[in-house]
């Protein structure tokens, strides 16, 4: 299991593939489910020109932790992946990597679906927008 918090932008597909590498899925993961967030240019119906993503370190981390536990108890997984951003993120930068690794795609997918919805709706991140004209907070209890 990994979990990392960082303030820096990453490539979603180069720590998935150095993870995987790390592991010896070798004859074990059958599947590997991934989500990957990237920070678009619009919400709301307003243009946007950047997010910051606040948080409280050692809680967000706890949390994050909870949820990749949660997930080995609900499905038949071999292991999980979670990479969030917090900080200033710019348009196109990776937000969130989520990964499932199991020996079916179904606990796979549903692993990695759990991850990312957790993620969404109940992490303790604060978002703030920035648009042309002003800032402004989200809730980040919206819809997938």
């Amino acid at each position: 299991m990994l979990i990392q918090i960082l303030e820096e932008n990453f490539n979603a597909w180069e720590r998935l593939q150095s993870y995987e590498t790390s592991q010896n899925f070798i004859g074990k993961c059958g599947a590997t489910s991934v989500f990957v967030g990237t920070m678009r240019d619009f919400n709301e119906g307003d243009q946007v020109q950047s997010l910051f993503l606040e948080h409280y370190p050692e809680m967000t981390q706890r949390y994050l932790e909870k949820i990749a536990q949660e997930t080995f108890k609900q499905w038949d997984i071999l292991d999980v992946l979670i990479i969030h951003r917090v900080g200033e993120i710019n348009i196109d930068e990776q937000i969130v990597l989520t990964a499932a690794w199991s020996a079916h795609r179904s606990e796979a997918f549903a692993a990695c679906r759990y991850l990312i919805e957790e993620l969404k709706h109940r992490a303790p991140f604060w978002k703030r927008e920035t648009l042309s004209n002003q800032t402004r907070w989200v809730s980040s209890n919206t819809p997938a």
